[in-house]
């Protein structure tokens, strides 16, 4: 099976002008044969989400008139918006709306669902949607709308702003896309109002961008961000957080949003795989989404010289929302209006700076996770996630049971790069083929002090070599009793084409014993490989939210097993190591050499040579590593 929602890379979309008309050119046949006698233009099959969708075509056509003048529009556009304001603008309190500061307040709103009563918690985004479709249509207004309706327009907005801000909680969904799209709705807005209201509006947007949004980022992986869900990252809404705040600077100029965006780039950069795959988050952890991403990948891609359009968007949504049989929905067009205003292009090759927690060349990448321990990892056009063992996930040594891999002190870092590795343009970017084959090496060396069952601090050095096409993985541990082995990962899914798709198997070598073990146990918290189960799936299914809006990442660290490979020692390590070494990728006989060296342990594979130094480091404690490419 194929994963639903990860397609093709976002930067594959063509956007040069005459792609945006020609979006636009279908954008206008179908809205005029779709708009009805009274100038609605919502998809016929809309239930949820349909507060903003009418306005949201509205403003699509608005900009094609702009663009290329088409002389049935200007109709269509006022017909339309007179929909809006008569048949989509509420001013009764939504029945069961669990927000509200201020009750009976007669400001408008927008509802998720027009039912009252139906789904009330949806109404707060959904406002903010609104106000972001009407203030691109203030944008475009000139020539097009009469006085009465840019008035009428002019005091809908204001009057959502106000709703969002005064009448309820700010961001009562803890989501920040949510927050920060509101923030740029107050900025808009604040363009178009006299002045001093103009100016309070533009002043209260930011406040509320430092005091609600900024002032409660989380850290993960490094990297301070604005809180998605309850959560630091989504893999459906951060990227569009990241659009939002492209065009907050867009708007405003305010370095904040810059240098939060440059932040959040260079965060999705160091955890998203060269094939675009990703996943993990606290709403949707393997949903992307598409248009609406392409804004923020694209304007902060180029800010930090990276290539985040390699994102695999769910491209049934390429340009603009749509319903189940591929039709117009106006949901969110704003992203659409926005990234065709933005003249920044992609920028295509990826970035030349070391991350801590990435190591990528070529078609090969791993991402760290918080504990230097791989998130995920990609090699051979397969992706591996850290494996289950006894309610314990990661990458690591299990011993008697138990995974030794979560650190009980400082964990440090050393990254190593040997021979010429030139950036190119493998399958979305990083080294090429014929580059690595010369000798170039990215390695970095992750050593970490951990303590077994029986609380013996123990140190484990973990080494991950690639050349661009291979990842070599060497784990050292003070030798251990019994039959230790390495937890190297569970196969997850592999590139097809432009789709990716589910898998259980993985180009795996391994210097000792290599096993693929599948859980023994039924039930939702042992996850199969094999099965045609996703992974998000499964962590829903493990979550206590039975409507779903529980939290995947949480929810999937009850899982109790899963499948596995398990990578069994190296037969000729030093007497006082358990030395495990796997390789992932292509590739046929595996035999690395392993000895006592002076300045450590010696690793002599295929493709190179290293030195991994002592556990203690240097004067500074810092791991000393030597690598020498054969």
């Amino acid at each position: 099976m194929h994963l639903p929602y990860q397609r093709g890379p976002l930067h594959h979309l063509p956007d040069t002008e005459e792609a945006y008309d020609a979006v636009l050119a279908d954008v206008t046949e179908q809205a005029l044969a779709r708009i009805t006698p009274h100038g609605g233009l919502e998809h016929p099959a809309a239930v949820l989400d349909v507060g903003d969708t009418s306005l949201g075509v509205t403003s699509l056509l608005a900009l094609a008139w702009q663009r290329g003048g088409d002389p049935r529009l200007p109709d269509a556009v006022r017909d339309s918006l007179a929909f809006h304001l008569r048949e989509r603008v509420h001013r009764t309190d939504n029945p069961g709306y669990p927000n509200l500061r201020i009750r009976d307040s007669g400001l408008p709103y927008a509802r998720f669902a027009l039912a009252p009563g139906a789904h009330p918690h949806g109404d707060w985004p959904s406002t903010v949607w609104a106000l972001l479709q009407t203030v691109n249509l203030l944008d475009a207004a000139d020539g097009l709308l009469t006085d009465e309706q840019r008035a009428a327009t002019l005091e809908l907005a204001r009057g959502y702003w106000r709703w969002l801000t005064e009448a309820t909680f700010f961001n009562p969904q803890d989501a920040a896309n949510q927050a920060i799209g509101c923030v740029v709705g107050g900025l808009m807005l604040a363009r178009h109002v006299p002045h001093p209201q103009g100016a309070l509006i533009g002043t209260l947007a930011l406040r509320l961008y430092e005091e609600e949004i900024r002032d409660r980022r989380v850290r993960d992986r490094g990297a301070l961000l604005p809180p998605e869900h309850g959560g630091a990252y989504d893999n459906n809404y951060g990227p569009v957080s990241l659009s939002f705040l492209a065009q907050a600077y867009r708007t405003s100029g305010e370095r904040v949003f810059a240098e939060d965006g440059d932040a959040l780039a260079r965060y999705l950069d160091a955890r998203l795989t060269n094939g675009g795959f990703d996943l993990g988050g606290p709403r949707y952890s393997e949903q992307h989404c598409g248009f609406e991403a392409v804004l923020g990948l694209r304007h902060f891609g180029a800010r930090i010289g990276a290539d985040l359009g390699r994102y695999r968007g769910d491209t049934r949504w390429a340009r603009h929302a749509t319903g189940r049989d591929g039709g117009l929905d106006g949901h969110f067009a704003f992203m659409l209006v926005w990234q065709i205003q933005d003249r920044t292009r992609w920028h295509r090759t990826p970035s030349t700076a070391t991350a801590r927690h990435q190591l990528r060349a070529g078609t090969v990448s791993v991402a760290f996770d918080d504990r230097m321990t791989p998130a995920l990892i990609e090699a051979g056009g397969t992706y591996l996630l850290p494996a289950a063992v006894n309610r314990q996930h990661g990458f690591g040594p299990v011993y008697d049971g138990f995974l030794l891999s979560r650190p009980f002190g400082a964990v440090r870092v050393r990254d190593v790069r040997a021979g010429e590795v030139r950036e190119g343009d493998v399958r979305a970017g990083g080294v090429r083929e014929g580059d690595v084959r010369a000798g170039g090496l990215v390695a970095k060396l992750v050593t970490r002090p951990v303590v077994d069952r029986e609380h013996v601090l123990r140190h484990v050095r973990a080494l991950y070599v690639t050349d661009g096409t291979r990842l070599w993985t060497v784990v050292a541990v003070e030798r251990l009793e019994g039959t230790p082995y390495l937890l190297a990962g569970m196969p997850y899914a592999a590139d097809d084409a432009d789709r990716v798709r589910r898998t259980a198997s993985a180009p795996v070598r391994s210097a000792g014993e290599l096993r693929l073990t599948h859980p023994t146990a039924t039930g939702a918290d042992h996850f199969d490989a094999r099965s045609g189960q996703t992974q998000e799936q499964a962590a829903f299914a493990l979550s206590a939210d039975p409507r779903v809006f529980g939290n995947p990442d949480e929810s999937w660290r009850r899982l109790v097993s899963s499948s596995a490979l398990e990578a069994g020692p190296a037969p000729d390590a030093p007497d006082e190591l358990h030395v495990f070494a796997v390789r992932y990728g292509p590739g046929d006989d595996f035999a690395p050499v392993f000895a006592r060296d002076p300045a450590g342990l010696l690793v002599r594979t295929e493709a190179f040579t290293a030195v991994l130094g002592e556990p203690a480091g240097d004067e500074h404690g810092e791991p000393e590593l030597t690598l020498t490419p054969l």
